[in-house]
């Protein structure tokens, strides 16, 4: 490198205004807000939370309140020690610290400070922890000053004892303030969001409250027949497990619900909705959703002798989930909000995503063909539902077998009951008018309303009654 006698310096601060509009463009409100509970959940990490079980997250919790004129998110899960606020908090980008790794999902430093600048310009930061606390307040003043990137820090203002962060934004964005000033339909789609990205970590005890309401999670578990030790073949998930370079990981994939019935097939045809949206992968790192019921090749489908999604495969849902004490190995992308497909982690485990999806749409494929009533693979008196946690561990050490391919680590592969015979039936479909249809019902069943499968049966019946003699 050629070396300059240097007579004068050249500015490479960047313009205030400049990175901080760059830096919000391509993230969502939702995203924005859902990064900032997930800096309530980092503080409750660093605290260390409770002991590592299914209530680890109980007596923490996050309150949003807004509308049109601000926005209000606090906590009580430890603050924010005045340390990491005067050397990293604030920082837009994580700088080479030595600080410990935690299991959250900050990895670039810029969550936070992204968000509070995508909502307003006029920002107020109060946290308090066991040791310290400190206020720190951004304006547009500081906004349009750009030789001088420090923020004034103040001890806490208030007598609340309460051991947190409070983050309070006015001023807002435009846009921002349309859209938190819209009512129930703006609240209505964060409430939805929230409920399925933090549905395992409200299910382990954090409380989470959007205007005043508490938050329910999203949360499915998967059927298993408890009786599938006594039996050759039973209904029970795939399953796979390891570690790969310290990033723990367990996949659960399986039915959540019974299959498809050619009535429910045909309302869905017919443009009625159905509870598709649960179907698919969900990835989780570190307790948190990252992606939700997701059918797309990124999760497997459509790829690799896997079909793509249909609603044939509406019963199918699966959990992946990815454990670290250092988030950079996480198969995650900037936002948060969705998966790295390059994570040399996460190809090793879609490999095993894939060939679980294989074993359920394979399944279905042949139910499809024998049109076996749905009884004989749900059976009532044995079928239950569980938790992946729950599931994986049920089944037996023995169960398990070793894989030695990439990933290493063991797998469970369901012997799931296969039709031993194909069935003589086909089905039937077509389309017809509604009055119709009502004309047939008064004719068969004396005016009362029956499904159309139930007409279009008896239709059948009385034909082929005539036909026979």
């Amino acid at each position: 490198m050629n070396e300059v006698n240097a007579v004068s310096s050249a500015n490479l601060t960047p313009a205030k205004k400049f990175f901080v509009d760059m830096l919000t463009r391509d993230i969502e409100l939702v995203d924005a807000i859902l990064d900032l509970i997930d800096n309530c959940l980092d503080g409750a990490t660093r605290k260390g939370l409770n002991a590592d079980g299914e209530d680890k997250y109980s007596g923490y919790y996050a309150e949003l309140n807004f509308n049109g004129d601000f926005f209000e998110i606090k906590d009580n899960c430890g603050g924010i020690p005045k340390e990491t606020a005067e050397n990293s908090a604030f920082r837009l980008g994580r700088a080479n610290d030595k600080d410990p790794h935690l299991p959250t999902v900050g990895v670039y430093g810029i969550g936070m400070k992204r968000a509070m600048f995508k909502m307003g310009y006029d920002i107020y930061v109060s946290s308090k922890t066991e040791e310290n606390g400190f206020v720190v307040k951004i304006d547009r003043d500081w906004m349009d000053n750009d030789g001088d990137w420090f923020i004034p820090m103040a001890p806490p203002a208030d007598d609340d004892s309460v051991l947190g962060t409070k983050i309070i934004i006015r001023d807002l964005r435009s846009g921002i303030e349309k859209r938190l000033g819209s009512g129930e339909e703006f609240e209505a789609h964060l409430i939805d969001e929230i409920s399925k990205h933090y549905a395992f970590i409200i299910n382990k005890g954090f409380s989470v409250k959007v205007n005043g309401s508490t938050i329910k999670p999203a949360f499915d578990r998967l059927s298993i027949d408890t009786g599938f030790q006594n039996k050759d073949k039973a209904l029970m998930p795939y399953l796979y497990k390891t570690n790969i370079d310290g990033v723990e990981v367990s996949l659960c994939v399986g039915f959540y619900r019974p299959l498809i019935n050619d009535e429910e097939e045909a309302s869905m045809l017919e443009g009625n909705q159905s509870s598709k949206h649960k179907a698919g992968w969900t990835v989780i790192c570190n307790d948190r959703v990252v992606l939700y019921a997701d059918k797309t090749r990124v999760t497997g489908w459509g790829e690799s002798g896997v079909p793509n999604y249909h609603s044939q495969f509406i019963s199918i849902a699966g959990f992946v989930e990815f454990k670290s004490d250092d988030p950079s190995k996480l198969p995650l992308t900037t936002t948060k909000r969705g998966v790295d497909g390059n994570s040399e982690v996460y190809l090793t485990v879609k490999e095993y995503m894939r060939e679980g999806l294989k074993t359920f749409t394979s399944f279905t494929n042949k139910w499809k063909k024998t049109k076996y009533a749905d009884s004989d693979y749900f059976p009532k008196s044995s079928m239950v539902k569980k938790d992946r946690n729950e599931i994986l561990g049920l089944i037996p050490e023995g169960s398990w077998s070793d894989v030695r391919r990439g990933g290493k680590g063991k797998v469970f592969r369901p012997a799931l009951p296969m039709p031993a015979v194909k069935s003589s039936k086909r089905q039937i479909r077509f389309s017809k008018d509604i009055e119709d249809i009502q004309l047939l019902s008064e004719y068969f069943f004396d005016g009362s309303e029956e499904a159309p499968s139930a007409i279009g049966e008896a239709c059948f019946d009385e034909m082929l009654k005539k036909i026979k003699g």
